[in-house]
């Protein structure tokens, strides 16, 4: 059976680049118009580049880092992306009650690792234009869904015109979380119990910077 065709497909992939040719017929039914396509880095970007490749769209990037809670890590007071693009999660701002000078102080220090990475990743490489523009966000897997939601909120901030998740396995939590952020979420398989998400993979071998460089 033609991979890119297995739309009913449900169980382990063979690697981040089977996985991106599943979603790529998920994705292609739904006809988008000119869209970008955007790799979480790094395992994203392998199965983002497959999904690019089969819908003949550019491909990107998309850097982001959480805001976090300087008590709790993974409690997200807001999100970083590139271009100094800062987005604040007012609600949880407003339950924590955290002031402004200590979250300007962790949003500054986000920002740095986010131009950091960002310029390493692209090898100084402009970032694709997402303004107006239908965008879809890949990522190989998601537990949490903390890095996702930050990455679909600076898009948004940066003016995407649609937001797409697409995403080959994630916790049935997660999918819930993000249908609230995201216009849209392609999920093939959302099992209750989803352990480790390397898992869901025959080959899930660490992806380096110079292989994300390479793809872009």
């Amino acid at each position: 059976m033609n991979p890119e065709d297995r739309r009913g497909f449900v169980g382990p992939f063979a690697d981040r680049s089977d996985a991106g040719r599943v979603l790529a017929a998920r994705l292609s039914v739904l006809k988008l118009k000119d869209p970008v396509v955007v790799g979480l880095p790094r395992g994203g970007v392998v199965v983002a580049a497959e999904v690019a490749r089969i819908l003949g769209a550019p491909l990107d990037i998309v850097v982001v880092r959480k805001v976090a809670a300087p008590w709790n890590p993974e409690l997200a007071l807001g999100a970083v992306g590139e271009g100094a693009v800062l987005v604040r999660n007012e609600d949880i701002l407003g339950m924590v009650g955290v002031g402004r000078a200590a979250f300007q102080g962790a949003a500054h220090e986000a920002a740095a690792q986010v131009e950091a990475r960002s310029l390493r990743l692209r090898g100084g490489r402009p970032p694709l234009k997402t303004q107006g523009r239908n965008v879809i966000l890949v990522d190989d897997g998601i537990a949490t869904g903390a890095t996702a939601e930050a990455a679909i909120r600076v898009l948004k901030a940066q003016g995407a015109a649609r937001v797409v998740l697409a995403v080959p396995v994630a916790t049935p939590d997660a999918v819930a979380l993000l249908r609230g952020s995201a216009d849209e979420v392609i999920v093939v398989d959302a099992p209750p119990e989803l352990g480790a998400v390397g898992a869901w993979y025959a080959d899930f071998s660490e992806v380096t910077d110079d292989q994300v460089l390479a793809l872009l």
